[in-house]
């Protein structure tokens, strides 16, 4: 099993890991129904329709 030859200290670690962190999505309102969802995406509303850009691309199910 591969072992350091020396110790790593805690600014490089911390250099090697400062890319890693978590990142806030962000989220919109539709203009169409008013839920919240990531633009660029489509999204399935409570009516059962999904909707990309703010029109209607399928219908419900229901």
């Amino acid at each position: 099993m591969a072992s350091p030859k020396s110790r790593i200290s805690r600014s490089r670690r911390g250099m090697r890991r400062s890319h890693s962190a978590l990142e806030v999505k962000e989220t919109r309102k539709c203009p169409t129904t008013g839920e919240i969802h990531q633009p660029h995406k489509a999204f399935k509303a409570s009516d059962g329709a999904i909707y990309y850009k703010g029109k209607q691309i399928t219908h419900s199910k229901y």
